[in-house]
């Protein structure tokens, strides 16, 4: 990330304070958390890096999804891409510092995210609700069916057949089609309404249980970090409604861009303008640790 804003020593104060006081906490988070772990899908410099072929044709980033490429060249993409943001890395140091800065309080993650790096950095899978999908699976883009697939074999696959130069798949057999009725996949991730989403929803409803069948005098924190307006109805907004609906919780909106937060929130809302791994690694003790 460019912006290298950090959070006053009196807004540090409040969020500690704030974290030691809560009793249970949901972690919500959106590409500004992924970005600043290392992980920016605008970086211009990693994508001519991993995808020097596209770059030559005038891309600049992984935002490719209305690209009008041909499919073995946009599968050689969705593979490098997932492979690199999905399965190559091992766990996020940022992610591992949230991860402690939560402790052992009771808590949930909520993410638009679809990178896996919450489960990655030892947050609990089953205690994790990802709305959009993950690119950890494929499925049928007609859909023929509501089953999902795991991506690792078939994108083995491409990158084993994947020419870095031309940026093609070369082996026609190595690109993915729908093992039920032959049609093309996609990531199962939400694109329009063919998304399946039958994996992510017991998580939801999981997690509404949760918010649900709280102690009636438990506090409850929500740190939202690094969502935008890009989708603000996927976690910004549902997030204020959370606290609106229980007068013990509180939000903390940490976004270097749009830290705003809603007026009625009153005293219950703390707007940080700040970079999520410059606030963590201010608000966890020891030593800075690289960035990916």
């Amino acid at each position: 990330m460019n912006s290298t804003s950090v959070a006053s020593a009196e807004t540090q104060g409040t969020v500690r304070g704030w974290l030691g006081e809560a009793d249970r906490v949901l972690v919500a988070a959106g590409a500004g958390l992924s970005a600043a772990a290392g992980y920016d899908y605008g970086d211009t410099d990693r994508f001519r890096e991993l995808l020097p072929a596209l770059y030559r044709l005038g891309l600049r980033s992984r935002y490719l999804l209305g690209a009008p490429l041909p499919r073995d060249m946009m599968w050689g993409y969705w593979a490098v891409h997932i492979d690199d943001i999905r399965y190559s890395r091992g766990p996020n140091p940022l992610y591992r510092q949230l991860r402690e800065l939560v402790g052992e309080r009771d808590h949930w993650v909520m993410t638009s995210n679809v990178d896996a790096l919450f489960a990655r950095g030892g947050f609990a899978a089953d205690r994790i609700f990802t709305p959009q999908g993950d690119y950890g699976r494929l499925q049928c883009t007609v859909p023929c069916t509501r089953d999902t697939w795991s991506s690792k074999p078939y994108l083995d696959r491409i990158l084993a057949a994947y020419d870095r130069d031309t940026g093609r798949v070369t082996d026609p057999a190595a690109l993915p089609n729908c093992p039920n009725c032959g049609a093309d996949v996609f990531p199962n991730v939400r694109v329009g309404p063919e998304f399946v989403d039958d994996a992510y929803r017991p998580a939801g409803q999981r997690l509404a249980r949760w918010l649900d069948d709280a102690p009636r005098d438990s506090t409850l924190l929500v740190l939202e970090i690094g969502a935008g307006f890009h989708t603000p109805g996927v976690i910004r907004r549902p997030m204020e409604n959370v606290v609106r609906r229980s007068p013990r919780a509180r939000l903390v909106r940490i976004n270097p861009h749009h830290p705003e937060v809603p007026a009625d929130l009153g005293e219950r809302a703390l707007s940080v303008p700040a970079d999520a791994d410059r606030l963590l690694d201010l608000l966890t003790p020891g030593p800075l640790t690289e960035r990916p």
